[in-house]
């Protein structure tokens, strides 16, 4: 699922891969394209601005330094691709009584491994991912870990149903289909059914408040910290004294030795000019998350400054894909007024969520995003078309993982091994688990895959039905 769309990883890689892994296919692939010689290391961007001749060329002045050199360079265009996990957000006016603290506090962006804190009383402020991550690992030597939330979130395992990742289980175009034709309530209410399978979050202390979006987090550790008491969920932070933290609870934990704040980034881009500054702050203020809507030309893309609900490489590789096809002129962008009416109803739609889009708390669904921005491209899959011409393509395209090489299968980029590499997707998941062969291994009957092609034209009626009709006559739905 993190693969670049023409670039598997190679045969036996785990599923979920060490950093280092992951290192070594980016410098992997960098070689396989011949991209050193366009990579300029330790070179730091002190600014990007405007040239004089904007208006008429689009062109940016870039100034960086190396080894204490500035020099300048004048680009036709310009991709910034520092994403959005620049600055780390430490946020002590939000918890009085920090500066009087005497243990040690250090953002989760400066943490490195477990072993400084062993015997060490730890609290962690934050349970997203990042802070889950820590609790989790700091636990194994620390004396104790307590890991704060202030609004509690869903604790997913990486493994699904039969054993199989959850990513490649659960991202497909079937459910996500289903997901967008139900109710939002109802579809809300599906996924925290899902979702709760694993553990009761409440008796965990992890139950999340009632919100728009749905908070959730993979951490395969965290519950069996928790039932093994190595990790304390606690509320927010009240206060800090000298020694101790107070909670939202009234409850007191003494002798605190060091926090961790998990406590996000902030996106910055210090380089630019304060104009370009302002309008890039917000992802959400940008044409499809990328092109900041009010310049004369559009020479500049901001890639990566998305948070999506899947692997963020294949999300970001398209909108390189697309971002490249604009500057080159095949792919020229509607006019500015367009730009910010589409803008504008992005928000709209958030607002009606719920969902405030000033906040990091918008995450855009993957399988929507990729497919609107493989539109823009014209690399979108042509399902119902795959459906009369390659029905077994178009059967895994549609129920199989919404993996990156279904963008390579037609339009500008076409890859002659996309078909290949999907038709064979399930065998490269299977590879580094089936390192045990048991020659009588059990044959799998084909019944669900017939029930799922005859079951579709039922089901559809089923949910155009919850779609489009009052559902007052449910006897759940209040």
């Amino acid at each position: 699922m993190t693969s670049f769309s023409d670039f598997p990883f190679p045969e036996g890689c785990p599923n979920f891969l060490h950093h280092s892994l992951l290192l070594e296919y980016l410098r992997t692939f960098a070689e396989h394209f011949q991209l050193h010689d366009y990579i300029h290391l330790k070179t730091t961007v002190c600014s990007v601005q405007k040239h004089p001749d904007f208006t008429a060329t689009g062109q940016w002045v870039v100034q960086t330094e190396k080894d204490g050199q500035q020099e300048s360079a004048i680009f036709d265009a310009v991709m910034i691709c520092s994403g959005r996990y620049a600055e780390p957000n430490l946020p002590l006016d939000s918890f009085p009584g920090i500066k009087k603290f005497k243990g040690r506090y250090l953002h989760s962006w400066e943490y490195k491994d477990e072993t400084e804190f062993e015997g060490k009383r730890v609290l962690v402020l934050g349970a997203g991912n990042t802070g889950g991550d820590v609790a989790a690992e700091i636990s194994r030597t620390a004396a104790k870990a307590f890991l704060s939330t202030r609004s509690g979130t869903w604790v997913l395992s990486r493994i699904s149903v039969n054993g199989w990742p959850f990513d490649i289980a659960f991202t497909n175009r079937f459910t996500n289909s289903i997901r967008k034709l139900l109710p939002a309530g109802i579809s809300k209410r599906m996924l925290t059914k899902i979702f709760g399978r694993w553990f009761n979050h409440e008796n965990y202390g992890l139950i999340p408040i009632e919100s728009s979006w749905i908070p959730l987090i993979l951490n395969d550790e965290l519950p069996s910290r928790i039932l093994c008491g190595s990790v304390v969920v606690k509320p927010n932070v009240k206060e800090f004294t000298e020694t101790s933290v107070i909670f939202d609870d009234g409850t007191v934990e003494k002798d605190i030795d060091a926090v961790i704040f998990a406590t996000g980034y902030t996106p910055s881009f210090p380089f630019l000019e304060e104009s370009l500054q302002s309008a890039c702050r917000n992802n959400m203020s940008l044409y499809k998350q990328i092109f900041p809507p009010h310049l004369e030309r559009h020479t500049l893309a901001i890639i990566g400054f998305i948070a999506v609900t899947g692997s963020i490489m294949p999300a970001v590789e398209l909108q390189a894909r697309w971002v490249t096809r604009v500057f080159k002129g095949s792919c020229p962008l509607p006019a500015t007024d367009r730009l910010r009416s589409e803008i504008a109803k992005a928000k709209e739609d958030l607002r009606r969520q719920g969902i405030p889009s000033d906040k990091d708390k918008v995450r855009t669904s993957f399988i929507d995003y990729m497919d609107d921005i493989a539109t823009c491209t014209g690399v979108k899959p042509n399902v119902p078309l795959l459906c009369l011409t390659d029905p077994k393509l178009a059967f895994e395209v549609f129920f199989g993982p919404c993996t990156s090489y279904q963008y390579r299968l037609t339009g500008p980029g076409k890859w002659k091994k996309a078909r290949t590499t999907i038709l064979t997707q399930w065998d490269r998941v299977l590879k580094p688990l089936k390192t045990r062969v048991i020659h009588a291994s059990p044959k799998h009957s084909s019944f669900s895959c017939w029930l799922i092609v005859f079951g579709l034209p039922f089901l559809g009626a089923v949910l155009l039905t919850f779609k489009h009709f009052p559902l007052s006559w449910l006897p759940w739905v209040k």
